[in-house]
C-alpha cells in the first residue's frame, strides 16, 4: 500500500503570520485544521514538517531535534522572506517545546504552548513512542502481524541515540523559560499524561511576561488540536492571537 506523507503547508492570508509546529513522531496533520480554522479568519499559517516525521521510523531514527530545530527555524525564516513581521509561534508536545524555545530566541509576538513536556520525560518513555508510531505506520502500510513483528524486532536493535538528545533540548528549554518575555499562552489537556499535566503549570509560572494565561480542556488528551475540545482550543487561541499588538 501507498503511503500518502504529510508534507509542509502555507495558508496564505493577512499580514499578521502563526507558525504552526507539530510533535515527535507527529506531522503537519495534527495542525491542519486548526490552521484553516486562523486561515479562514485571515491568518497566514505555515506548517514545517520535520525531517524524518511523515516517513517510516527506520527513517525517524537517524534524525534528531537538532534537525528538527532547523526545520523550525528555517519555518520562521520562510515567513521573514516572504514579508511578514508581525510573527507568532504555536505549538504541541515537542512542538511546544520549539514553540517556547523560539520565544527564548526570536522576537514573537505572541508564543502558544499546547501539551509541552517540561518535567520528567526519560528515554524509555522516548524509545515507546518510538516504536508505537512505528508499527502504526507498517499497519497503515498494510503489512501483516508476522511482517510487523519481524521488522519491529530489528528496529529495537538500533541505538537510537537521537532520543538522549530530545532530553536535551526539553531540559535547556525549561531552563530558559524566564527569557520568554512575548506574551504566552498554555494550553493542557486535564487527560493527558502526568508529565505534561505537571508541566503546564511549570511553563506558565515560570515566563517573565504578565500577558500570560493557562487554560485546561477537561476532556481532552494530548493531541488537543484534534480531540473532542478542538474548536474550543481553535476558539481560544484565535482569542489569544487577537489580544496582541499586532
Amino acid at each position: 500500500m501507498k503511503v500518502v506523507a504529510p508534507e509542509t503547508f502555507t495558508y496564505k492570508g493577512g499580514d499578521r503570520a502563526v507558525l504552526l509546529l507539530h510533535g515527535f513522531t507527529g506531522s503537519t496533520a495534527d495542525m491542519k485544521k486548526l490552521g484553516r480554522y486562523l486561515n479562514d479568519r485571515d491568518y497566514t499559517c505555515h506548517a514545517p514538517l520535520y525531517k524524518g516525521h511523515g516517513v517510516p521510523a527506520e527513517e525517524l531514527i537517524h534524525t534528531g531535534p537538532k534537525d528538527w530545530w532547523k526545520d523550525v527555524v528555517e519555518g520562521y525564516r520562510f515567513l521573514k522572506e516572504e514579508g511578514y513581521e508581525d510573527i507568532a509561534v504555536i505549538g504541541i508536545s515537542l512542538g511546544g517545546v520549539f514553540s517556547l524555545k523560539m520565544g527564548t530566541e526570536f522576537p514573537m509576538k505572541g508564543v502558544v504552548s499546547m501539551c509541552a513536556p517540561m518535567v520528567g520525560r526519560d528515554v524509555g518513555r522516548l524509545h515507546n513512542r518510538m516504536i508505537s508510531y512505528a508499527k502504526a505506520y507498517k499497519k497503515f502500510e498494510g503489512k501483516d502481524a508476522e511482517q510487523i513483528d519481524a521488522e519491529i524486532k530489528l528496529l529495537e536493535q538500533e541505538p537510537m541515540e537521537s532520543l538522549k538528545d530530545v532530553l536535551h533540548i526539553i531540559e535547556d528549554t525549561s531552563e530558559n523559560l524566564d527569557l520568554i518575555t512575548a506574551p504566552t499562552l498554555v494550553q493542557q489537556g486535564r487527560l493527558d499524561g502526568p508529565d505534561y499535566t505537571n508541566s503546564a503549570p511549570t511553563i506558565f509560572n515560570e515566563v517573565d511576561t504578565q500577558h500570560r494565561q493557562l487554560i485546561w480542556y477537561e476532556q481532552s488528551g494530548h493531541i488537543i488540536t484534534l480531540g473532542k475540545e478542538r474548536e474550543q482550543v481553535y476558539e481560544d487561541v484565535y482569542r489569544f492571537l487577537n489580544t496582541l499588538n499586532w
